[in-house]
């Protein structure tokens, strides 16, 4: 069973609004009736006019649409989210003209009904750049309580189980923050823990990725994970959270439970790390890069994190299944 099958499995059992943007793209509508058709929401919102959607279905042949649409140009919402968003964004210079052009955005306007609780989610980026959603995310939505900093995760379905055991690692930050420091990865194994639990429902077993483990090495680019992987043990032991850390290790001293029992004894993650926080974007991007490529795992993300709900972009390139994988993921993301 792929990773994307056993997250349906958990979308299923709550009932999520989903909103997609795009509804100019064919990709969009066929992702938005398969949802539907899977049982993995309770409602898909698709925003565009009668027109775009209407050319959407035709080109991806779709005769019934099993989804809701909304033409937000010609919607009343249009005027309470532009007032919205003047209250909010005042402060910033904003003025009422500049707010109705950025609600007049198709991904502000789905981000401001995420804002409203009219929809748990929203997936776009089929045609909106990342710019474009992080901009809408970070002005609409804003971090979730406890987190300054937003960031994002891979969800690496792995062609073969991790020497643990593991058939899915989540890998972060490996597309938004370049060169986050010590607070910034607090933030950043927070995220992907609640992320981990929301998707697989079990423990996070988070390690701090480095050359060195444990000290075995000394140099200054080591004191922000060293710092971090404290900092955060500290915080999961005072706020009695269900999680598993350790820092800073080497890749296999967190993958495998043989050289985690030489290089780091006593560790608690004891090779059986789930989560991995690489210490920059650059570890990151290509850790990922090359598992996927050489080790034939699926790379489902950047999967949007520490928002306060969640929006996730697409890549320009994707299919329509993945921009279902990407619903499937959103409506996990939504469970408290």
């Amino acid at each position: 069973m792929s990773a994307i099958e056993k997250f349906a499995d958990r979308a299923r059992s709550v009932g999520r609004t989903i909103i997609l943007p795009e509804g100019q793209d064919y990709r969009v509508v066929l992702a938005a009736n398969k949802a539907i058709d899977e049982k993995v929401v309770k409602k898909i919102i698709v925003l565009g006019t009668e027109k775009e959607i209407s050319e959407a279905c035709a080109k991806a042949g779709i005769a019934e649409r099993k989804f809701e649409c909304l033409d937000y140009m010609a919607s009343p919402l249009l005027k309470e989210f532009a007032d919205e968003m003047y209250e909010m964004r005042k402060a910033k210079g904003v003025t009422p003209e500049k707010a109705l052009a950025m609600v007049s955005s198709r991904i502000y306007f789905g981000a401001m009904m995420c804002r409203r609780g009219l929809g748990d989610g929203l997936v776009a980026g089929s045609i909106a750049s990342t710019a474009d959603m992080l901009r809408a995310a970070f002005h609409c939505i804003g971090t979730a309580p406890g987190i300054k900093s937003a960031s994002s995760t891979f969800v690496m379905d792995l062609a073969t189980p991790s020497p643990a055991g593991d058939d899915v690692l989540l890998f972060a930050d490996c597309g938004v923050n370049p060169n986050p420091d010590a607070n910034q990865l607090v933030d950043i194994a927070m995220a992907t823990s609640a992320t981990y639990r929301a998707l697989l429902g079990g423990t996070p077993k988070v390690a701090f990725l480095s050359f060195s483990t444990k000290g075995s090495a000394s140099n200054d680019i080591l004191v922000k994970i060293t710092e971090a992987a404290k900092m955060f043990a500290e915080k999961v032991a005072a706020e009695k959270l269900d999680i598993v850390c350790d820092g800073e290790l080497q890749a296999d001293a967190a993958l495998v439970p043989s050289v985690a029992a030489a290089k780091a004894p006593g560790s608690p993650v004891a090779g059986a790390a789930n989560v991995l926080i690489f210490p920059d974007l650059n570890a990151g991007n290509i850790a990922y890069k090359l598992v996927q490529r050489l080790g034939h795992a699926q790379a489902y993300g950047p999967v949007l994190q520490g928002l306060a709900k969640p929006l996730n972009d697409l890549s320009r390139g994707c299919s329509a299944d993945d921009i279902y994988g990407e619903i499937v993921i959103t409506v996990c993301q939504s469970i408290k």
